[in-house]
């Protein structure tokens, strides 16, 4: 069963984010990228594509890329299963789909709460990450889907 999401992300200071578990991790989104939260369905593999794209789905006549998103953040590939699911984004004026182990929550947090990432070393590349949310469950990783879906990237998906 789908749902959608039509909530507004911004209002005032605070910011509204979808939260999902990658392996034992969990990520967030703003709301404002995702157009729909899908039950996990088989895709069908396509031939020479990228490592992180698992195959591609028809969603309501059109045909977007299905993407391991653990495999894109450096992760284990994620087995999918009866709990997982595909939240459809739109980046870049493309919609794709990306899997995750499962949804957690949808939540308002304040601007405030986000810190950014630390440091690690001079190589590290942090720009997949906006920042880091500390919830009385852990931290939550907040991810920049723009920065990591180069629109070129994604006009090779759909070419």
């Amino acid at each position: 069963m789908a749902t959608t999401i039509t909530s507004n992300s911004f209002s005032g200071d605070t910011l509204e984010i979808i939260a999902f578990r990658l392996h034992d991790q969990e990520f967030c989104v703003k709301t404002t990228t995702i157009r729909e939260i899908r039950g996990w369905a088989p895709s069908t593999p396509i031939p020479h594509a990228p490592a992180d794209v698992i195959g591609v789905m028809n969603l309501r006549g059109s045909v977007i890329p299905i993407i391991d998103l653990a495999y894109k953040l450096g992760m284990k590939s994620t087995v999918a299963n009866e709990r997982s699911a595909i939240v459809v984004t739109e980046v870049h004026n493309m919609v794709i789909g990306m899997l995750v182990d499962r949804v957690s929550d949808i939540l308002t947090i304040s601007s405030t709460q986000i810190q950014p990432v630390p440091e690690v070393s001079a190589s590290f590349d942090k720009s997949f990450s906006e920042g880091i949310i500390s919830s009385e469950n852990g931290m939550i990783c907040f991810l920049n889907l723009s920065k990591m879906f180069k629109g070129s990237d994604l006009e090779d998906l759909a070419a």
